[in-house]
């Protein structure tokens, strides 16, 4: 039987998107590339390092090099597996500050501002830390809180607070700049992804066709998308829609696949011998990231994970977790953050602190080419040796670079990895930006919240001080932290540069959507799983017809004094 929609990609807002659907008695064919979820190393929330850094989980994405990072390729990963990289994230829920969502409204997303998309987080989610009229009682997808037993998560809270930044008590309520603990979606000791909280769910419903292949192209007829060519072990097919095509295939694939099928800049798509059916030359383009550093110190008493990073102490952790469900297997190991203003005059926190008790090497990058499963090559996990013995660090980083980047073909081959060009720091603001988050870190470092834990700073070290020094520490070091976006922005019609209107209907064409994190105008404010399973929610809406959730006029607490104070205790 034909379904009513086809969707490609079973991550963040795929589930989220294809569970409303279901129950709103739809039928629906969900189309995924990568294959089960299930395994410790994907449920155990503590291992989540290793799902991104394994060929069997993540596409193996790398940027080209980067000119402003003295060449250096940076790995890009993305879920390759049911729920997408909602299963090989690191777990942090952060929905972004209202502000973000009444710039994306102001730029020509209407519809989308703060309180359009509040009753969506509300739908989506079941707050088991914070209750305001801000949180969601009822949906599908758990947000909770760490125990924070180990004291460096409430040293690191303290500091904040001694450092003359407020103590928040929720970041995804009324006010986010602060210092307080952070949220996750785990539960019950468990990865809670969108594929655990959504997924499986709709299944049940029999309404759910599960496809597996690689998404080729959308097939149009006169001008309609009615289906998507699927490459399997079973050959090609097109598996076809009655009603409409939804593509959710991330930032990095969603583009790739509007290209391949005829839809982006036009010169670009002819180089490869492309048909162009709708020319948009924002396809691909306004490629946006979080770029940060990790700032590490020794630590002074063994009360860090350091002392578990061996096969004895991994084993014990992960049999503890195996037979309980508990322990520190139970935890992502972020559970205290910070969002902070860099400078007086910045309306709203532009850096983002996620504070880890252990020290760990950066990540190296890899290459991958083709997206051929027996060639494929992803990311070492080289990166998670510890540094020096006991320490912690925090990540740290600007949240709104001026950069942009684009995603490009290097040929109409589908099996062909996407050019990834993010252009990190070309934009001399974010230098600046980079300079004060070090600055700023080491001023909470040095509060006597750390006095007994605190020894000498591991990188980028006491003499790393003036401006070149910390400019070339980062060009060194900086690392992407995984947040990809807005290679298929959301616009009006007019707008030659969006891609997608308001209700995420693709522009120049009929019957065919996007609903991920590609649609976003600008990056929001912290992690992106949070805000791409509340597109997913409210796409649903507007696919159905039904009319949206009513606005909630629930504006942010802001500091009175933004405009003369760095920081508002």
């Amino acid at each position: 039987m034909t379904p009513d929609y086809v969707i490609v990609g079973a991550g963040s807002a795929g589930c989220a998107l294809a569970y409303r659907l279901v129950m709103a008695g739809k039928r629906v064919d969900l189309i995924e590339y990568g294959g089960s979820d299930i395994g410790p190393f994907i449920q155990m929330p503590a291992a989540l390092s290793y799902p991104m850094n394994m060929r069997r989980y993540d596409w193996g994405f790398s940027s080209e090099p980067e000119p402003h990072l003295g060449g250096r390729r940076l790995v890009t990963p993305r879920g390759k597996v049911l729920g997408g990289s909602s299963s090989i994230n690191g777990m942090v829920f952060v929905r972004g500050h209202a502000k973000d969502f009444d710039f994306w409204a102001e730029s020509g997303a209407d519809g989308w501002a703060y309180a359009d998309v509040l009753p969506y987080f509300k739908r989506m989610e079941t707050s088991h830390g914070a209750v305001s009229d801000y949180r969601g009682t009822e949906g599908p997808l758990h947000v909770t809180r760490g125990s924070r037993k180990n004291p460096l998560f409430n040293a690191f809270i303290r500091a904040g607070r001694e450092a003359g930044y407020p103590t928040v008590e929720d970041y995804n309520g009324a006010r986010q700049e602060g210092f307080g603990a952070m949220e996750a979606t785990i539960w019950e000791g468990r990865r809670w992804s969108a594929a655990n909280a959504y997924l499986r769910p709709a299944q049940e419903t029999g309404l759910l066709r599960l496809r597996r292949g690689l998404a080729q192209r959308v097939v149009f007829e006169d001008g309609r998308a009615v289906g998507v060519e699927i490459k399997n072990t079973r050959g090609i097919n097109v598996f076809r829609a009655n009603v409409e095509v939804i593509l959710s295939a991330s930032s990095i694939n969603t583009p790739k696949l509007l290209m391949l099928s005829g839809i982006g800049p036009a010169a670009h798509l002819r180089e490869h011998g492309i048909e162009v059916l709708a020319d948009r030359p924002g396809v691909g383009g306004n490629l946006q990231d979080h770029l940060e550093i990790y700032m590490q110190y020794t630590a002074t008493k063994p009360i860090t994970l350091y002392k578990h990073w061996n096969l004895w102490g991994k084993g014990s952790i992960g049999a503890q977790w195996l037979a309980t469900g508990t322990g520190l297997g139970a935890s992502n190991q972020f559970e205290s953050c910070g969002f902070i203003r860099s400078a007086a005059g910045v309306e709203y926190p532009d850096i983002q602190y996620h504070f880890l008790p252990l020290a760990v090497r950066e990540q190296l990058p890899a290459l991958n080419e083709t997206l051929d499963p027996e060639n494929s090559i992803v990311t070492h996990d080289a990166g998670k040796a510890a540094a020096e013995g006991h320490g912690f660090q925090v990540h740290v980083g600007p949240m709104r670079s001026k950069s942009r980047g684009t995603v490009r073909l290097k040929s109409a081959d589908p099996r062909e990895a996407p050019e990834i060009r993010f252009n990190y720091m070309s934009h001399a603001d974010d230098w600046a930006e980079f300079r004060a988050c070090v600055r700023l870190t080491r001023e909470i470092f040095a509060q006597s919240a750390f006095s007994d834990f605190k020894g000498h700073e591991i990188q980028p070290g006491d003499g790393v001080t003036t401006d070149s020094q910390i400019d070339d520490f980062i060009r060194e070091h900086a690392e992407s932290a995984f947040h990809p976006c807005g290679t298929a922005r959301m616009g009006r019609a007019s707008d030659p540069l969006a891609v997608v209107d308001p209700e995420l209907r693709v522009i120049g064409v009929e019957g065919l959507r996007v609903a991920d994190s590609s649609i976003f105008p600008r990056v929001t404010n912290g992690n992106l799983n949070a805000p791409s399973i509340m597109t997913g929610e409210k796409a649903a809406d507007h696919i159905l017809g039904k009319g949206m959730l009513a606005p909630l006029n629930l504006g942010p607490e802001m500091p009175d004094d933004w405009r003369e104070s760095q920081r508002s205790a």
